[in-house]
């Protein structure tokens, strides 16, 4: 299906034909339609499928032919993360580039005048507020917000936010937001508790489902059997590899680690040896993220060593190889993580150091891929 079949409106077309948006991808074709009909629905599609625009267009166009307040809050956007709602702001601009509706994103991690930016944003009324839970709460317990004018209600990865602690926070904002309005939910799995928070304040939703994809054939995807004493040994091999030179001089490489406590300890090996690393998980400050993400983006940065805090909402395109320091514990985690490189028709390259722990888990991998990945040795 090509947006031009689909009954938008031209100042839409316009804007999507001017970003070279033509074809819709499956959740966009099998979402948009329901939508567009005013009808609830809830999307399973991971990252990387369309699905912003799944839900920005149709929240566009049903904006323009609507009776809405000009002077309201018409819809609300929730974002697990600040990277991500920022990502949907960039979007909703993009898309409504040639009409006349205006947006604010709320999140923290920033100064005073930002807070205060957002604030009259929230009470003069912006068309569409794309939000982070807490930080649109803090708002909240400050002054009072209306929501009476409010039409469309949408949550992005709606299973992050859960797995965040947002739960309480989600609920204790939907209790202010008017009973009559269209709820939107996307979510790159659908766990138990979701589908309890969605029968909660939704209305008879349509349910779409986008399988997982595999990852493109342009990532050259390679797993290495070791144990951990021996992991490091790889990295710095992989890393010379990268760099062409046997040096530590490289750009843009992420090294995933399942926790936290082995993101400090691996950078400040990788430190030691001259490689420039810098660590990436949830406790860093917003400030501090934002710097690192910044640098690794402009190539300040050679190697991100990070959780999967960066596997989703971050869009970084020239990253030419991914290292799995850790086996992801799921096939959806895996294609995530590795999506990050082989973006914007670009290829890539993806490791995976695989432990005798591990192994199962990498097994279960390649079932979900249907192949055997290519083993590399230990050693040159």
């Amino acid at each position: 299906m090509y947006f031009y079949d689909l009954p938008i409106a031209d100042e839409l077309l316009d804007a999507l034909d001017s970003m070279n948006f033509s074809e819709c991808t499956p959740v966009q074709e099998a979402a948009i339609p329901p939508l567009l009909r005013g009808r609830d629905v809830i999307a399973c599609a991971q990252t990387g499928t369309g699905k912003t625009a799944a839900y920005t267009i149709p929240l566009l166009e049903n904006l323009l032919r609507d009776n809405h307040d000009p002077n309201g809050i018409n819809a609300l956007i929730m974002a697990p993360t600040r990277e991500l709602a920022q990502q949907i702001d960039a979007q909703v601009d993009a898309f409504s580039y040639f009409m006349p509706f205006s947006s604010v994103a709320v999140y923290g991690g920033n100064d005073g005048s930002a807070f205060v930016q957002q604030k009259n944003g929230l009470t003069r009324g912006a068309d569409i507020v794309i939000a982070t839970p807490g930080r649109l709460l803090s708002h909240l317990n400050f002054y009072n917000i209306d929501f009476s004018k409010l039409k469309y209600f949408i949550l992005d990865e709606a299973d992050r936010m859960l797995d965040m602690g947002f739960f309480d926070d989600i609920m204790a904002i939907v209790r202010r937001l008017p009973e009559e309005r269209q709820t939107v939910m996307f979510s790159a799995t659908m766990p138990r508790e979701l589908r309890r928070l969605a029968r909660s304040f939704m209305h008879n939703p349509v349910e779409v489902n986008i399988a997982v994809s595999r990852p493109p054939e342009t990532i050259l995807q390679q797993v290495c059997y070791c144990e951990n004493g021996e992991k490091i040994g790889v990295v710095r091999r992989l890393l010379g590899e990268e760099s062409g030179s046997g040096s530590a001089q490289l750009s843009k490489v992420i090294l995933f680690v399942g926790r936290k406590r082995n993101v400090r300890e691996i950078t400040t090996a990788l430190r030691r040896e001259g490689v420039n690393a810098r660590q990436m998980h949830s406790d860093l400050t917003q400030a501090e993220r934002d710097e690192v993400m910044l640098d690794f983006r402009n190539g300040k940065v050679g190697v991100l060593v990070a959780t999967d805090i960066v596997a989703r909402g971050i869009d970084v395109e020239d990253i030419p190889l991914v290292i799995n320091y850790d086996v992801p514990r799921d096939a959806e985690d895996y294609v995530h993580r590795i999506g990050r490189t082989a973006r914007a028709e670009n290829r890539g390259r993806a490791v995976t150091l695989v432990n005798s722990q591990d192994k199962r888990f990498f097994e279960k991998i390649e079932r979900f891929l249907k192949r055997k990945i290519e083993v590399l040795p230990v050693t040159c």
